[in-house]
């Protein structure tokens, strides 16, 4: 008569249809149980005519039948038959129909074990998990920081081909939308295999952050998808790669396989594929770390060429991406011009001019950031510069004066050093304007440039134009923007291109 193992809760049931099985932890064990108090190889259960016998293997934890303790015991329907602290109720019906909780007799063996940030599965004392451990040490050495993920990928799969039989390797990420990407799919010939990785092994081992090991997925009722079968996958491992940001979010996952071949995967694998795969998510994080930082230091260095340091760090820290387009905002701007230099230049050595104007403009551009000012653009011998866009505040005419004023007084300094060394000396004419201007990304897609734009900005560079030598011009509106109002001298209202009426102007006193 047929006889089942059904387990006391309920969640296991064998079927005992040949003359010998074994029970245990081991993977290949033929009636497999899922627990650390069995041992991999815990008991034998023979049938004869005269009925079934059970056999403890020598298990750490002993075997039971009816609560004693035994080594060698017949066992008929109704006895409960404990395995370390699993105990099972043997009966004499098989199952008509086998639910999805019942592990199968044969081939189809499934293990996972649950796999969280810093895991260190146990890899065993012995000699051959001492070896393990030792190219485990090996890898992390051989990983280390690396800033190119694909060339990361590829080492790692390298080192997969190196300590497992496997006859297939993949690593799939998860991008910013969470969808699997295979970013490394490879059989031992080079071939890619990118389209023949079952996803739904890969997707179980995400979904439940554990680590799985088959070794005959067609068969596995856990997996779905006709790429299992069509794939003739005999024995495969997935673990999923935790990264330790975000309260260990996953990053990926580790596959490995062997198709068409004998060779099965065993618990040793499982736990050695784990401990391989958390230095290799550990490296992959690194490694995207690495290029992150890199990413940031040259949009930093990119903006400080333009902006002061403070509004550049916020910007590149900004998650915001760069786009066509702007908006309106009120904005200070300011245009400076040297006074007379065309006829300087064609006076002066090609070499001589252009370290003239480099040294004038690395103290101007200072003075433009020292009071939280933005470098628009140079224009030849002139400088365009704004407050306000892409980050306003409530003092931007204040500091774009400031600006003015500090740039008049760095001139000085400079003509003042230029007189002693027998060089030209230069003189600057400025216009300020307060107003509302069109703040954006403006150019192609190939190339933007941030700058402010309309009628604001047009007002500005005519009062610049406007400008004597060692003036700073200022109009209506951006006195009326100023906290803090300087020493100022009206000059009389001036006809500016396309404007209707007079320009009430201003002038600094300076000194």
């Amino acid at each position: 008569m047929p006889y089942r193992l059904a387990s006391t809760d309920g969640t296991l049931t064998f079927e005992l249809n040949s003359i010998s099985a074994i029970v245990g932890r081991a993977p290949t064990a033929d009636l497999p149980v899922v627990d650390p108090t069995v041992s991999r190889r815990h008991a034998q259960i023979l049938s004869d005519e005269n009925g079934l016998t059970v056999h403890d293997l020598g298990s750490s934890n002993g075997t039971f039948v009816n609560g004693n303790k035994i080594d060698t015991a017949p066992i008929v329907p109704g006895d409960v038959i404990a395995f370390g602290k699993v105990s099972f109720r043997l009966e004499g019906e098989a199952p008509k129909v086998q639910t999805a909780a019942t592990a199968i007799t044969g081939p189809t063996i499934v293990r996972q074990r649950a796999v969280l940030d810093g895991d260190a599965p146990d890899l065993g004392t012995d000699e051959k998990s001492r070896r393990k451990l030792a190219t485990l040490l090996e890898v992390s050495k051989g990983l280390g920081w690396a800033a190119d993920t694909d060339a990361l990928l590829g080492k790692i799969a390298g080192y997969a081909y190196q300590i497992l039989e496997v006859d297939r390797v993949a690593i799939i990420l998860v991008d910013d939308e969470g969808r699997l990407q295979p970013k490394f799919a490879r059989d031992r010939k080079g071939t890619n295999t990118a389209g023949e990785i079952p996803r739904s092994i890969a997707r179980k081992a995400l979904e439940d952050k554990v680590a799985i090991l088959t070794d005959n997925a067609g068969e596995d009722t856990r997996f779905s998808g006709q790429s299992i079968v069509m794939q003739q996958v005999r024995s495969a491992i997935c673990v999923p790669l935790m990264g330790s940001e975000g309260g260990g979010r996953p990053l990926g996952v580790l596959y490995v396989d062997t198709v068409g071949s004998q060779h099965r995967f065993d618990d040793e694998d499982l736990d050695f594929c784990v401990a391989f795969a958390g230095i290799a998510a550990v490296a992959i994080e690194n490694g995207e770390f690495v290029q992150r930082i890199q990413r940031e230091v040259i949009a930093r260095s990119n903006f400080e060429r333009f902006f002061a340091p403070q509004i550049a760090q916020r910007i590149a820290e900004s998650s915001e991406t760069i786009r066509l387009g702007g908006v309106k905002q009120p904005v200070a701007v300011l245009f400076s011009d040297i006074r007379g230099f065309t006829a300087l230049a064609e006076s002066m050595r090609p070499e001589d001019t252009a370290s003239l104007l480099t040294e004038y403009f690395t103290e101007m551009v200072d003075c433009v950031f020292r009071h939280n000012g933005t470098l628009d653009k140079f224009m030849g011998d002139a400088l365009m510069a704004h407050w306000g866009a892409p980050l306003g505040g409530d003092r931007d005419a204040d500091n774009a004066v400031a600006a003015a004023i500090d740039m008049m007084k760095a001139l000085d300094g400079l003509n003042t050093n230029w007189r002693t060394i027998g060089r030209p000396e230069l003189n600057v004419g400025i216009g300020l304007n307060y107003g509302e201007a069109f703040a954006g990304n403006i150019g192609s897609e190939r190339r933007l440039e941030f700058t402010v734009i309309g009628d604001t900005v047009n007002t500005a560079y005519r009062l610049c134009s406007a400008a004597e030598a060692g003036e700073i011009l200022i109009t209506e509106d951006l006195r009326r923007a100023l906290k803090d109002v300087p020493n100022l001298v009206e000059r009389p209202a001036m006809e500016l291109k396309n404007k209707a009426q007079p320009v009430t102007v201003y002038r600094v006193a300076l000194g």
